[in-house]
């Protein structure tokens, strides 16, 4: 996607309408940023979806009637075109690998800077996935006390073509899709279609889980 002005359709779902109402008044002044809305559960916000159309839902995770993890997931699956960053004030390891799991594209907390958010916002429209620096260590904990890959997983591996292997230890390295394309002089919807085929063989749903799984197999070193 490109960003032109106001061109980032944006959701807010948190269940303190104080907390919606202060980062709709920080990012009005983000140009690049239209908020078009606020849920304050996440049943809200799949509700809102088919009429507003937004490109990325800032998502609080401790909510009434359905929390953020489930309504990630859903989110997910009935909209993959839509990205899921999570904002929130927990940092328990359950709350932070669940919230992946489901989905997310990533995980900030909401003592974040307004820098720092708009920057989040704006790297994960084009792909790149963002995780706050205070709960990194425990993905990265999570990931290394892993078990190397199963055999179905190893088997999925295989069927990942040289190039698409390639490609998926780039994304495991941080990479955007942007960044991939430059780096192996590819158009920008080649690497897309290989974002696509890459996800389907490994039997994920997005570039965070994909990341994970490569992570897993020694490929993010």
């Amino acid at each position: 996607m490109t960003i032109n002005e106001s061109s980032i359709r944006l959701l807010i779902c948190d269940d303190q309408s104080i907390v919606c109402e202060g980062l709709r008044a920080i990012l009005s002044n983000v140009s690049e940023v239209n908020v078009i809305g606020t849920a304050s559960n996440g049943k809200e916000a799949i509700d809102l979806i088919p009429g507003m159309n937004p490109d990325i839902i800032l998502m609080d995770l401790k909510m009434p009637i359905m929390n953020g993890i489930q309504a990630t997931k859903i989110i997910r699956e009935k909209y993959p075109h839509i990205h899921v960053l999570v904002l929130t004030t927990f940092d328990s390891d359950d709350w932070v690998l669940d919230a992946i799991r489901s989905g997310a594209s990533g995980y900030l907390l909401k003592d974040t800077p307004k820098e720092s958010l708009v920057a989040a916002i704006l790297d994960t429209i084009q792909g790149r996935s963002h995780i706050d620096p205070q709960v990194a260590p425990k993905v990265l904990s999570h990931v290394s006390h892993q078990p190397k890959l199963s055999q179905p997983d190893q088997k999925l591996l295989s069927m990942l073509s040289e190039r698409e292997r390639e490609i998926l230890q780039l994304l495991a390295r941080g990479f955007s899709n942007a960044e991939i394309s430059q780096t192996l002089f590819l158009s920008d919807g080649t690497v897309k279609n290989y974002m696509s085929t890459i996800f389907s063989k490994l039997s994920v749903n997005d570039r965070t889980q994909a990341a994970l799984f490569a992570m897993r197999a020694g490929l993010g070193e």
